[in-house]
């Protein structure tokens, strides 16, 4: 006869206790702590073999399990998953890296692709994990188009969508592009393309091109192609930005971990991952977590993911940043990181 396993919240406060601990205990060394130990730790005091009984409980209930006969007791993912949703008592962000964060993202100018590479830099940095964010490719409507040439052979161009976001990039050009052609092919854009999403443009540009050419000049024509290639020809999904893949590394102590790191990595490689992170968060508030084999990202045990998305400033999701790194990651300082930079995000680019 089954019996329906309890809920932690169901649990009474000397279980919610003893579980917490353990789960302490583990953030910190990553290895199984006994009953001995764990009685020196509680605020009530408890005999050893009281709480060897809580323990054989919640072993029973699914939240730990014993890594050998004679050990120590470890949680579970589904245990880690429950004390998330749960038992954490998510802390504020320490003002040191609230100032850490503001600060990289401050300087990193209007750039999209800058703010991006910035945040999850810093916000690997901070976190010890990997920093992952995926700016996804832009299907808002254009506002604006321009081109200003830097150098001979070179040029800065500039998209604003209708939602405010700014995004630069340098392309190269015919060194004997004259500065009038930028002119020209800023002009031709907008007056053409604006109003319409990046597949819409390119799809009409092809055909505009071909019937306006003898109108346009043929450098001025080669410097629209040029520049709208950069938006339009880019990735299907999107661009992935990974920082901090060393940190991954630092906490592995075993070759089944290394295992589930190599595994990660080549997860890691494909936009599908983060397209799929993008669908969640689209669908859902504010920060989401993945732990272990049980999420439906990447199937890999000994791996958690936490993640929060970014709105434009229409409040509309246009991408989402995290962390992901050993189930053992210390959720309670990293949960409000990712939120707080998830928000810096939208305050930048909005």
């Amino acid at each position: 006869m089954s019996t329906k396993r309890p809920a932690l919240g169901e649990l009474n406060d000397r279980s919610r206790e003893i579980f917490s601990r353990i789960v302490d205990a583990y953030v910190e060394t990553g290895g199984p702590i006994g009953s001995r130990t764990l009685s020196q730790r509680l605020s009530t005091s408890l005999s050893p073999a009281t709480i060897r009984n809580v323990m054989a409980d919640l072993e029973d209930a699914g939240f730990l399990f014993s890594p050998h006969t004679s050990a120590g007791r470890l949680p579970t993912e589904r245990g880690l998953q429950m004390f998330v949703d749960g038992l954490l008592e998510i802390g504020n962000l320490a003002s040191q890296e609230q100032e850490s964060l503001e600060q990289q993202l401050a300087g990193s100018g209007q750039s999209l692709d800058k703010v991006l590479e910035s945040a999850t830099a810093t916000l690997s940095g901070l976190s010890h994990c990997a920093g992952i964010v995926m700016a996804p490719k832009t299907e808002a409507l254009l506002k604006h188009i321009e081109f200003v040439h830097l150098n001979p052979g070179r040029a800065l161009v500039i998209m604003v969508t209708a939602e405010g976001i700014v995004e630069n990039r340098i392309i190269e050009v015919p060194a004997d592009v004259p500065p009038s052609a930028f002119a020209e092919a800023t002009n031709y854009l907008n007056a053409r393309l604006v109003g319409q999403t990046l597949d819409e443009a390119r799809t009409k540009l092809a055909k505009l091109l071909e019937r306006d050419r003898a109108q346009l000049d043929s450098l001025a024509a080669k410097v629209v192609e040029m520049g709208l290639a950069t938006w339009a020809g880019g990735e299907k999904g999107g661009n992935l930005i990974v920082s901090g893949h060393a940190n991954l590394l630092e906490d592995v102590s075993a070759a089944e971990d290394l295992e589930h790191i190599r595994a990660l990595f080549s997860a890691l490689e494909t936009n599908e991952l983060m397209l799929k992170v993008l669908d969640m968060t689209d669908r859902a508030e504010g920060v989401q977590i993945f732990i272990g084999a049980d999420n439906d990202l990447f199937n890999l045990s000994g791996c958690s993911f936490i993640v929060a998305p970014y709105n434009s400033s229409q409040n509309n999701v246009v991408g989402a940043i995290g962390v992901i790194g050993p189930t053992r990651m210390n959720y309670a300082r990293i949960i409000p990181m990712v939120d707080y930079t998830a928000k810096l995000i939208g305050r930048v680019i909005g």
